[in-house]
């Protein structure tokens, strides 16, 4: 019996054997993806405590201050990003006429604005204006959206209304119009990776959050910013890298976080770090003065030593959650123990 058998003979050209071959060959290489993507997001099965959560922050409006803190309060954390309740970080921003963003980047006095959690929503309080109440419940009736972007990612956002348009007109512009109120109205994350970030290996689009600029979670080493401070003239407060976790390291390490890769607060909440956390013009702004640098610190000294390969230099880590949970000030932070 003659064993060499053509597979011509059974109706099988040259062009479908070479193809049938690179279909096999796809699925080959389909398969070490898919396991190659599943064991880089695989989570460590062992943690070493590195230190504690000295503080949390939760910026309701993009360029905005933090809520005011209270050392029990318990955070969310979820794919969307760090809050309480309906509060949820960067879930409201401030665009012109345009239905361009505006930051304090061009309007460093935008820090001094101070949103309150309240029962059903947020009070705005900043210097010389009556406090805003905004009541979520009111949000969605007024549903009119607004094409906008975030430094260059398309995003629709919905309009929260005319009085509070007037109310950070005034305050920002000294104007009766200008600068209209916007919210994020999506149960999840919708927008794009940005496109500065998208090389990134471990990031997903779900880690683009609300109306972040990189992703829904920054985390800020104390002992980074206190060396930081050690070749300034000015020391920096911590908020001007505007972190929602400050970590308190138990043994003084500086930097350290550039070589982690995943982060774990207290029992549950569980991070993947994606990107270093690149700086611009935002820390040189003094929180409570609202007073820019004049000699375009820190980060021109950040600069010197900090900007790696990177068009700006890092300080903190990106992250995005891989399982959600609860954390509160002192908990304890954990990294993957190799």
């Amino acid at each position: 019996m003659n064993r060499n058998i053509s597979l011509s003979g059974y109706g099988l050209s040259n062009k479908m054997l070479i193809g049938m071959g690179v279909s096999l060959v796809a699925v080959g290489g389909a398969g070490y993806l898919v396991y190659r993507h599943l064991h880089r997001d695989l989570m460590p099965m062992k943690w070493r405590r590195v230190g504690t959560l000295q503080q949390v922050n939760v910026f309701p409006v993009k360029s905005c201050a933090p809520l005011e803190l209270h050392s029990q309060q318990e955070y969310d954390c979820d794919v969307l990003g760090i809050g309480i309740g309906n509060v949820r970080d960067r879930k409201f921003m401030l665009v012109n006429d345009n239905n361009e963003m505006i930051t304090a980047r061009a309007y460093p006095h935008m820090v001094l604005i101070q949103p309150k959690a309240v029962a059903n929503g947020l009070v705005f309080s900043a210097p010389g204006m009556p406090d805003l109440e905004l009541d979520f419940k009111q949000l969605e009736s007024l549903s009119k959206d607004v094409h906008t972007s975030i430094w260059g990612v398309a995003i629709d956002v919905m309009l929260c209304g005319s009085r509070f348009d007037k109310w950070f007109s005034e305050f920002i512009l000294k104007k009766d119009s200008g600068v209209r109120l916007v919210y994020y109205p999506y149960p999840g994350p919708v927008r794009k990776t940005s496109p500065e970030l998208k090389h990134m290996p471990y990031i997903i689009q779900q880690d683009s959050g609300t109306l972040n600029d990189g992703t829904s979670y920054m985390l800020l080493n104390l002992n980074s910013v206190n060396d930081l401070n050690t070749r300034l003239k000015t020391p920096v407060d911590p908020l001007q890298f505007r972190g929602n976790f400050e970590l308190k390291m138990d043994v003084d390490q500086p930097y350290s976080e550039d070589h982690w890769q995943w982060i774990r607060i207290g029992n549950d909440a569980i991070f993947r770090i994606v990107a270093p956390c690149t700086r611009c013009i935002l820390p040189n702004i003094n929180v409570k003065t609202a007073e820019r640098n004049v000699d375009g610190e820190p980060l021109k000294t950040l600069r010197s030593y900090r900007l790696f390969n990177y068009p700006s230099p890092a300080m903190g880590v990106h992250m995005g959650l891989r399982q959600t949970g609860i954390v509160k000030a002192n908990d304890v932070i954990y990294v993957e123990d190799k």
